[in-house]
This record gives C-alpha cells, sequence and structure tokens, in this order.
C-alpha cells in the first residue's frame, strides 16, 4: 500500500510479536477489558467518556469500532497483550481520524501496567508495521494538552511537536506530534 491512500488497503495484519508482547485484533470477549480500560481515570481525562458503561456498551464498541476499523482499514487499534500469559495490558495501533491528514497513531494502557515500558514497545512495533508493512511516509499522533506522559512518550519514539489540532469545530485543541517515516 503507498501512502497516498491507506484507507484503501485490503489486507489485515498485526505487527509482529516483540520480546514481550503481542498485538492482535480484538474479538468479542475483550469486552471486559476493554469496559475496564475505557473507564479508567487516565482514558477518562485524557481521551474522555466514551459512554461504555457496560458489558453490552463494550461489545458494542468493540464491533463497531475496533472491529470496524480493521474492516474498514485494514488496521486499528490492536489489544497489546503479554506473550508469556495472554494477559490484555491495552490497545495500540494506527487509526484514520476525521480531521487529520495523516494516519494516526495511539495507544493507551491499564495504570497498572504504566512503567513497564509496554507503551512504548508496543508504540515502536506500532511505527515499524506502519513503515515497513503499510508504507507510511508520515505518522502523527495527538494528545491531551495535559497528558504529559503520552508527550514524552511520543518524543522518545521521535515524535517531534507540530502545533495543534483541533478534529471538529467544537472539539477541545489538542496536541499534534509528526513523526516522518522515511518510507
Amino acid at each position: 500500500m503507498n501512502d497516498s491512500n491507506p484507507d484503501r488497503d485490503s489486507s489485515r495484519g498485526v505487527p509482529p510479536a516483540t520480546e514481550r508482547l503481542r498485538l492482535r485484533e480484538a474479538v468479542l470477549e475483550d469486552a471486559p477489558f476493554v469496559l475496564e480500560l475505557v473507564n479508567e481515570p487516565g482514558w477518562l481525562a485524557n481521551i474522555g467518556d466514551l459512554g461504555v458503561a457496560a458489558l453490552a456498551d463494550a461489545e458494542r464498541y468493540v464491533r463497531r469500532t475496533l472491529q470496524g476499523l480493521y474492516e474498514r482499514l485494514g488496521f486499528g487499534l490492536w489489544v497489546v497483550e503479554k506473550r508469556s500469559s495472554g494477559e490484555p495490558l491495552g490497545i495500540c495501533g494506527l487509526i484514520r481520524r476525521e480531521g487529520l491528514d495523516d494516519v494516526d497513531l495511539g495507544f493507551a494502557l491499564l495504570a497498572r501496567h504504566h512503567g513497564h515500558g509496554y507503551a512504548r514497545e508496543a508504540a515502536a512495533a506500532c511505527i515499524a508495521y506502519a513503515r515497513e508493512a503499510l508504507g507510511l511516509a508520515r505518522l502523527v499522533a495527538i494528545s491531551a494538552p495535559a497528558n504529559v506522559r503520552s508527550h514524552r512518550l511520543l518524543e522518545a519514539l521521535g515524535f517531534e511537536s507540530a502545533g495543534s489540532v483541533r478534529l471538529s469545530e467544537d472539539a477541545e485543541e489538542l496536541r499534534l506530534f509528526a513523526l516522518e517515516l522515511g518510507a
């Protein structure tokens, strides 16, 4: 796939496993994990309330949003799990959002898994996948202005500040980061 049309990839894949992690497509059985993740204080503060308050809402989110991305784009937000145990830690992946010209790197981990380098390891795998498998020349990332933890991670991954952006006229202003992949 070339970077001029990342929406039209008919192949589906996931980034290769890392030393400690595996990324995979979300399945309906992930709904309890998703329910926990999207209701954590960090998610609510930095990403927002998705209205996922019950298991049925989480199943709908898996089906419509996560699996919908795979069907529509051939990539999306993948479940990040420990290779050793299969325990889900968070999500990480690539998104095509309204309001952004480029594919966006997104990530979120359960708070109990912060500080172990999992987000960085998963994000690096997604960046390599974007460059090597998808042939993208550039990635962006967005972050709430107060989410300093994410800003530091993005900078450690090589992203540079690229100003700010609003995904719609009435949306919150977000920090925008960009990474040239050289594909």
